[in-house]
């Protein structure tokens, strides 16, 4: 059983790696105009979305890691139900980048192993702090998105759409982990996915 669960877990970190995402929704940009960016505002545009997207790559990894070792039904069926919001949201932001004319995160396989780690220890502390690190996951998401809104091109209407779509998601996924009995994680936890946080945003801006 273990054994099929750890296939499934490697096949699943292939398709995020090196398949082309799909969405079940539409694009939330699908019906917004193009604007008018100058190359510089399209590069920095196309980094911020590739931020985003290792952070969906991260995601995906985390969830996966997490139900791995979730020991309750319900539990695992709130990851799962994250994990494919998230890889919607790989779709998004996998196009706009292509749109921008800038390329996904050369880091991404480092990340993800990182992030699948993290995720399978979370399971193996119990379901309450499981699911407390995935609302803490999705409130930190959320106020990195924020950050987005503030600093991507005003002209860059698409993806602003697509962040802003991503962000009531990912506010959805953390008040779900609350009301199932989410632990508050101690600060100094806290403070060290923020510095993680951080270290993922520098460098994939740039890679």
């Amino acid at each position: 059983m273990l054994l099929d669960q750890l296939i499934t877990q490697f096949d699943n970190g292939l398709r995020t790696l090196l398949a082309t995402p799909h969405s079940g929704r539409p694009h939330p940009d699908a019906q917004v105009t193009e604007g008018s960016l100058s190359d510089a505002e399209k590069r920095h545009a196309a980094a911020l979305m590739r931020v985003n997207h290792t952070g969906e790559v991260c995601a995906q990894a985390l969830y996966s890691g997490q139900a791995l070792t979730a020991r309750d039904g319900k539990t695992v069926a709130a990851l799962k139900q994250a994990a494919r919001e998230e890889t919607e949201h790989l779709a998004w932001c996998e196009q706009r980048i292509k749109q921008l004319g800038g390329r996904t995160s050369l880091l991404n396989p480092v990340f993800y192993g990182g992030s699948f780690a993290m995720g399978a220890l979370a399971g193996v502390l119990g379901d309450k702090w499981n699911l407390g690190f995935l609302a803490e996951t999705e409130r930190q998401v959320g106020a990195h998105l924020e950050q987005h809104l503030q600093t991507l091109p005003a002209a860059d209407e698409k993806s602003r759409a697509i962040v802003a779509a991503m962000r009531a998601d990912e506010a959805e996924h953390a008040a779900t982990a609350v009301a199932q009995g989410a632990a508050e994680l101690p600060a100094p936890l806290k403070h060290a996915m923020q510095q993680l946080s951080r270290l993922m945003t520098s460098s994939t801006y740039r890679l």
